[in-house]
């Protein structure tokens, strides 16, 4: 998609709406907002469904409809609750989604071949960070007597699994498997909570060619559990721990029924989390609904990230009023509010301010980087889901058939052209390659520009 792919059009309710904001910003004299003006691109399709998952980090989709960014742009878009993750992918492979909230694992696997096989594509990263562990109130007070350190109001963070291990082994002495939930196989989630137990030398499972459970020489079992269900699929004992986004977490806590040990912030500092994806034969056929699309979801995470003088977050609350409607995610306001305004409840006497629990547009989170794609790339090597070794060039050629950097810094132009972001929004000369970072809670530093050293330096899971 070059720059002159971009066509513009005004449908007739787009100018009645254009002259009324232009009567309004005369009548307002002359504001900052004065110098915003959306171009309604032209679309080749003009009304669209999306999907979601009930989760807090759908919410730039929420925010660019309950907003009208998406209405700016030309576009009518129905936002429909999908019940997994898997019916969510089905449904924008067959069409009857346009496009989709998706586990930022989920466009790399489909087009690999992971599951179902089908090429689905990226512009945009919806979020960094927002995932959280938590364990059965039980198992808690096991790892605390196991480490006397965390047996305090307030123990330090980040909380590894070391105190887990005797747990573990106690279990498996006595012929089970500690049993931890996650949201789906090549989820953010499941890398998460294996990197973490496996940081403490406990081994959560390899997936083979014949073992798609990813049970293979587990120590600890991890299974499937829709988000919305964790809690009561802890509460029930089915599972002891697992690993989700919020408000789940938030919700055992308000329940009574367990403690988040850690977050995925503690596990690796601002890590990508969702992205928006579509089919690449949507796009193909619908770049300037791309565009627009694009455009919108840019604007819904600037706002969500929009602060005052000194740093607060200024449209949280209202987020987190509109998130909470039975239409979103549904779960109580105080709940969602609670991590959606950077505070993090691990137990009620171990309240912290988390103001990177939610990352929506700073960091240039938005931007979507092929160094993301590859970590995730390694994850499904380091566990077996890609079942042979790769060479290099294998993992930055598959990150670039997912992620499309193009379309987003298109979408971005047409935005500051407009006076919706400013020039320092935009990652616009980079590779695509964030710098090597070793803040993960192993402290092992990653480089997306060198997927095999990377494998190479874990203890457990596949090292080539």
């Amino acid at each position: 998609m070059s720059e002159s792919s971009v066509t513009r059009r005004r449908p007739m309710w787009a100018r009645t709406r254009q002259l009324f904001s232009t009567l309004a910003l005369v009548a307002a004299v002359v504001s900052p907002a004065a110098a915003q003006e959306t171009e309604p691109l032209d679309v080749e399709k003009d009304e669209l469904k999306f999907g979601f998952i009930k989760l807090t980090d759908c919410a730039p989709i929420v925010i660019a409809k309950e907003k009208g960014y998406f209405e700016d742009e030309g576009l009518s878009v129905e936002v429909i609750a999908q019940p997994n993750w898997k019916t969510l992918l089905d449904n924008v492979i067959s069409g009857e989604l346009d496009g989709a909230h998706m586990l930022s694992g989920q466009p790399i696997a489909a087009t690999i071949g992971f599951g179902t096989k089908a090429h689905i594509i990226t512009a945009f990263t919806m979020d960094l960070n927002g995932n959280g562990i938590t364990v059965s109130n039980s198992i808690w007070e096991q790892m605390q007597e196991n480490d006397s350190a965390l047996d305090m109001p307030q123990p330090s963070h980040p909380i590894t699994a070391e105190g887990l291990k005797p747990i573990v082994q106690e279990y498996i002495d006595d012929g089970k498997k500690l049993q931890m939930g996650m949201v789906f196989p090549v989820s953010t989630h499941n890398y998460e909570i294996r990197y973490w137990l496996a940081a403490a030398g406990i081994h959560p499972g390899m997936y083979t060619a014949t073992d798609i459970g990813g049970r293979t020489d587990a120590e600890v079992e991890l299974s499937v559990t829709p988000p919305p269900m964790m809690p009561a699929t802890l509460e029930s004992g089915n599972i002891q721990g697992y690993c989700v986004g919020e408000p789940w977490n938030q919700q055992a806590v308000a329940k009574g029924i367990g403690v988040p040990v850690t977050t995925n912030y503690d596990i690796w500092k601002n890590n990508p989390e969702k992205v928006f994806g579509v089919s690449k034969k949507w796009a193909d056929e619908n770049p300037q609904t791309m565009l627009a699309v694009t455009k919108a979801l840019i604007k819904a995470g600037k706002w969500l990230d929009e602060t005052d003088a000194d740093g607060n977050l200024v449209n949280r609350v209202e987020a987190a009023q509109i998130l909470s409607r039975p239409d979103y995610v549904g779960a109580d306001f105080d709940v969602i509010k609670n991590s959606m305004t950077g505070t993090f409840i691990f137990q009620k006497t171990d309240v912290r301010e988390m103001p990177d629990f939610n990352v929506f547009f700073k960091y240039h989170c938005t931007y979507p980087w092929y160094s993301d794609g590859i970590w995730f790339l390694t994850q499904m090597r380091r566990w077996g889901q890609v079942t042979e070794a790769k060479p290099a060039e294998w993992y930055h050629e598959q990150a670039k058939e997912v992620y499309k950097p193009a379309i987003y810094l298109e979408a971005a132009k047409l935005l500051l052209e407009e006076g919706f972001i400013e020039e320092a929004d935009v990652p616009w000369d980079t590779d695509g390659y964030k710098p090597a970072t070793a803040e993960f809670i192993d402290g092992i530093e990653y480089d997306g520009k060198d997927p095999l050293g990377y494998l190479a330096k874990h203890a457990i899971g596949h090292k080539d």
